[in-house]
């Protein structure tokens, strides 16, 4: 009888065990840059991100933006993206409030480019 129940003492302790490691598994770890989901800072230069490629694949696709203008805006737009993974990186999926600036005057510069070219170098009228 002692067997038995230290059997299923071991039994219950092991799926006990395996349960938390399952639910740790599925969970992001305080360590991942992907641990903040609703991050402001990075959701708004993400944001802008994909409302910059959206932008650069409608102006290729209407024939607003040649194919070269189109690789050439890609490139920086990965650039962009990949300076802003590092930065992420360096402090924990965060983006300090110099970062995030220094990411909006890029995308403000790139935003302008753009325009220009999908609308034959005519400035935004504000």
């Amino acid at each position: 009888m002692k067997k038995l129940l230290l059997a299923a003492t071991v039994l219950a302790a092991s799926f006990a065990l395996s349960s938390f490691a399952m639910a740790q598994e599925t969970t992001p770890g305080a360590t991942e840059p992907t641990d903040v989901p609703g991050h402001p800072r990075v959701n708004e230069v993400d944001q802008r991100d994909n409302n910059q490629q959206n932008r650069i694949n409608r102006g290729e696709a209407d024939g607003q933006l040649s194919q070269g203008q189109a690789a050439r805006d890609q490139s920086h737009l990965d650039h962009q993206e990949a300076q802003q993974a590092h930065q992420e990186a360096d402090h924990g999926g965060h983006l300090t409030k110099a970062e995030q600036n220094h990411d909006n005057r890029g995308m403000n510069h790139s935003s302008g480019k753009i325009h220009r070219q999908r609308h034959g170098g005519r400035r935004r009228h504000k």
